[in-house]
């Protein structure tokens, strides 16, 4: 008698997981179809900006303003690498070692 309480509030137990897991399931679905609706539209609005991109007369000053930021970009790299050199040197106080030789930057 008493393993049969035991055993029904344990079968019970068991439903209402069950129960629980299949509606955190369904959430998981419904979230995921969400984000590959949301996915697909943004797909479609970048599709629709490269469309636009190549009717429109922009591409030309575009390329000439990314090719002025490569430069910039290029220029802060070696700014940089110059400022980090400087610094081991300073850090270093006339300890140097094979770790801290750098090599000079490719020219681009």
């Amino acid at each position: 008698m008493v393993t049969a309480i035991v055993g029904k509030s344990f079968v019970d137990e068991l439903i209402k997981n069950n129960i629980t897991l299949q509606k955190a399931t369904l959430e998981l679905i419904d979230s995921v179809n969400k984000m590959a609706d949301r996915t697909d539209r943004l797909l479609s609005l970048f599709e629709e900006a490269a469309k636009n991109i190549e009717k429109s007369e922009m591409k030309e000053p575009l390329a000439k303003q990314l090719e002025a930021l490569l430069e910039q970009n290029k220029a802060i790299a070696r700014g940089l690498v110059l400022l980090e050199r400087y610094v081991r040197e300073k850090g270093s106080y006339g300890m140097h070692s094979s770790f801290d030789q750098t090599k000079p930057l490719p020219r681009v």
